[in-house]
């Protein structure tokens, strides 16, 4: 009997155990990283990872632009008129309305705060729109109202990155990045997802645009409101082209060779960001120069084109979409009225409603809108009743309202003229077909092409998916 076999008759299966313990728990570990990379990374070893690919069945929409509302507009004063929130003005809700719901600012028993601005119906489908809304109410027929949206999410930082990855914790993917895994690109010179931001700060930060466990080959690239669109996208002083093309041949002939060793997702993010990156020296300038838009065209978004503004960013969305750009985020920060709501929704809606309305409008009369999702709204809604506190300088505000707000969509096989949902005649409770934030994105989903619950991605051993494991496609909202 040689030494090896005598060890091995003495060795008991309790002795492996406890001696090989560690052992074991690391030949697990590299079960599942094997895995992950195979299930994973398999498609990001391939020359181009971004290459286009066909959804699950044929989509109606080939891209999409999200307006996000960061803050939480107010849908009392906007979208969902409340008659009956007028007579009952300076008096407390019922408690039978309220039940157990708690609130950061206010007292259950706040007096009711009624619509701050007139209403009236517009267009041919006669929805009601406030009369701060005078752009949007032109193209009232192209959109759906959806009034009965809720969240389980209650601060802001929780609920965007809810509405927007899913979770109310960072790390998982946002839509954008969802929408680039499934589709790819469709260009090679500009990035496929686009993010720009045009108020005072996201809540939820970079995570709303994150690629989160997925490679960052996925994440939204920021694009600045002002000056370069990309910091260093211009050659430092002595680097030609030629000189600057041979040194990315070269760097990415090194990074090759390290993804056909290691297999790295990361590595093929690194090759096709710095291909990227040359490329944009002359795509980004070209497509931030606004010189070559009508004056016409201009003026019906009520763009300077040598000023940061939200109706820059709309514009420019509409030129990314042109150019190929899967996926376009713009953030509106400054929506969070916890007092002086009247004037909140008066400034915001003079900054952002003429461009909103232009963007439809010039999406549909270039034949864009047909196949382009357009998506507005935020992360919750706002209460019925007042929010006033001297101690805080605050008066005539809303505080959260998760239980119900509003949003809309148009475009991209989502049907027109429609007002779908509705709320109680205090506009707390929703009391008709209710729409969860993974409702929506499953319809978004839907729409791109996609069955929500097969689009799938395997991390840690588990497949994760945007709905996690929830969410039904609105189907009374599709075309």
């Amino acid at each position: 009997m040689n030494p090896i076999q005598q060890y091995c008759q003495q060795v008991t299966r309790r002795h492996f155990l406890e001696k090989c313990g560690v052992g074991l728990g690391k030949m697990a570990l590299a079960g599942l990283l094997t895995d992950a990379l195979s299930s994973n990374a398999r498609a990001m070893s391939a020359p181009n990872p971004l290459a286009p690919r066909q959804p699950h069945f044929a989509a109606k929409a080939k891209r999409v632009i999200h307006l996000f509302m960061a803050g939480a507009p107010s849908q009392l004063d906007l979208f969902d008129y409340k008659p009956e929130l007028a007579k009952l003005e300076g008096k407390p809700l019922p408690p039978s309305v309220i039940g157990g719901q708690r609130y950061a600012f206010i007292r259950p028993d706040a007096a009711v705060l009624g619509p701050q601005f007139q209403f009236a119906r517009h267009g041919q489908c006669g929805t009601e729109l406030s009369e701060v809304l005078p752009h949007l109410a032109e193209i009232v027929d192209d959109i759906c109202l959806v009034k009965s949206v809720h969240t389980d999410q209650f601060n802001h930082a929780p609920a965007q990155l809810f509405f927007q990855t899913g979770f109310q914790q960072p790390g998982r993917p946002c839509l954008g990045s969802w929408a680039l895994y499934g589709l790819g690109s469709e260009t090679q010179e500009l990035p496929s997802f686009a993010v720009m931001s045009t108020g005072a700060g996201l809540s939820g930060g970079a995570a709303l645009y994150s690629s989160g466990f997925m490679p960052t080959l996925y994440s939204g690239v920021r694009l600045r409101t002002q000056g370069d669109p990309i910091l260093d996208i211009s050659s430092p002083g002595g680097v030609d082209a030629k000189l600057q093309r041979d040194t990315l041949d070269l760097v990415g002939e090194f990074n090759r060779q390290r993804l056909a060793t290691d297999g790295d997702p990361e590595i093929a993010t690194r090759l096709a960001n710095y291909e990227m990156a040359f490329k944009l020296q002359t795509s980004a300038p070209e497509l931030m120069d606004l010189q070559s838009e009508s004056a016409e065209t201009l003026a019906l978004y009520g763009c300077d084109p040598a000023k940061p503004s939200f109706a820059r960013a709309c514009l420019l969305a509409r030129r990314m979409i042109e150019r190929g750009v899967r996926f376009v985020n713009i953030f509106h920060e400054g929506w969070d009225a916890h007092s002086d709501v009247a004037g909140n929704s008066k400034r915001n809606c003079a900054t952002t409603d003429q461009a909103t309305a232009a963007l439809v409008k010039d999406l549909k009369q270039r034949g864009l809108l047909e196949d382009t999702l357009v998506i507005w709204g935020g992360e919750f809604g706002r209460t019925p009743m007042v929010e006033t506190n001297p101690a805080l300088g605050r008066a005539l505000g809303r505080d959260h309202h998760p239980q119900a707000f509003t949003m809309w969509m148009a475009g991209g096989g989502i049907k027109p003229g429609i007002s779908y949902g509705a709320t109680d005649d205090m506009g707390f409770h929703i009391v008709e077909n209710a729409v969860d934030v993974h409702d929506i994105q499953a319809t978004i989903l839907h729409l791109l092409g996609f069955d929500h619950e097969r689009l799938t991605y395997r991390f840690q051993g588990r497949d994760f998916r945007l709905t996690d494991v929830h969410g039904k496609v609105v189907k009374e909202l599709l075309a």
